[in-house]
């Protein structure tokens, strides 16, 4: 099957499943990541959101921010934390009513390619990727990321053989030497380091405007029917973030429990913790991020797959996938 097919196939999907967003008033699901160390995490397993909320919460790990997109279109999922935005574009440039509702992290570094060291290929002789086999997680930041690089460096991706693989998978088939170059993020990421090396660091892809964050998202209907406990949600969420930003012994002692409920080492979460931003209510408000940047950003990620081939259009705007609407009052609580 051709990439192109593969992801309009996942993108309609999803957008077709969209309707039934039923939910029970006292209970909602919550999507994340495993290996995705955040400080949110510290709130869910003392229990804060349901505390604050007043419903039940049911947390489910998810590997990639596709497979969230059509857990919301399907109705078994409320609020998804930390999905990336090409898959955010993928489903809505598809047809399917979700929103951002904030943005959940910032992680240039922490998002990449990793090409296996056998090959010694690197900044000098990228062409040489033409004609080899690459797993990527389709329509993810990490997919925007590979085409956005091998852009820039002049590579003929008509060429490769990409296969969909999520960061985990793609580890290992990049650790047994299946493959000769994966793209992921995270834990899987860090164990790809140790099979291969990157092209571009995260500050080099910023400057070819390679922005790489992550956001909380949601179906629009419930965004609007369930603005004031979307609202709730974010405060816990704001407030985990501030105590961890503000450093400190507040800040260490939430590591273990981060830690635990990634399903990492406590080394391991603050080593990756430490490459991750977490910005403001305030900071998310301004026109770089939701009011205008991210917008604008949506806009240049779908083209990119488009002339992929990737996607079969783009939305002519993608204003209406925001609204500020919850996180403004999460911030007036």
């Amino acid at each position: 099957m051709r990439l192109t097919t593969k992801l309009n196939s996942l993108a309609a999907g999803a957008a077709m499943l969209a309707g039934g967003q039923a939910m029970a008033a006292d209970e909602i699901t919550v999507a994340y990541f495993l290996e995705w160390p955040m400080p949110f995490q510290f709130a869910k397993v003392n229990g804060t959101y349901e505390e604050e909320m007043g419903v039940a919460i049911n947390w489910v790990s998810f590997d990639t921010g596709t497979a969230m997109s059509a857990a919301m279109a399907s109705g078994d999922v409320q609020i998804s934390v930390s999905q990336g935005v090409p898959p955010f574009v993928v489903a809505t440039s598809a047809g399917q009513d979700i929103q951002i509702v904030d943005v959940a992290v910032t992680y240039s570094e922490n998002d990449n390619c990793v090409i296996h060291a056998d090959l010694e290929i690197d900044k000098e002789s990228v062409s040489e990727l033409e004609g080899k086999k690459v797993a990527v997680p389709l329509g993810t930041a990490a997919h925007y990321g590979f085409l956005k690089q091998m852009d820039h460096f002049g590579v003929d991706i008509t060429t490769m053989e990409i296969v969909d693989m999520a960061p985990a998978e793609g580890q290992v088939a990049l650790a047994q030497a299946d493959v000769d170059m994966a793209c992921g993020w995270g834990g899987a990421l860090r164990r790809m380091m140790e099979s291969g090396n990157i092209l571009l660091t995260g500050a080099e892809k910023e400057e070819l405007g390679i922005l790489v964050f992550d956001v909380t998202s949601a179906p629009a209907n419930f965004v609007a029917e369930e603005g004031e406990l979307l609202a709730k949600f974010l405060k816990v969420t704001a407030d985990a973030n501030a105590t961890w930003n503000a450093g400190g012994d507040a800040a260490m002692a939430m590591i273990d429990d981060i830690a635990k409920d990634s399903g990492m080492s406590s080394e391991d979460a603050a080593a990756t913790l430490a490459t991750f931003g977490f910005p403001s209510i305030d900071e998310q408000l301004t026109e770089k991020w939701l009011g205008g940047g991210a917008q604008s950003f949506m806009k240049g990620v779908a083209d990119v797959f488009v002339a992929a081939g990737n996607i079969d259009g783009a939305l002519e705007s993608y204003e209406a996938a925001v609204d500020t609407g919850p996180l403004q009052a999460a911030g007036e609580m």
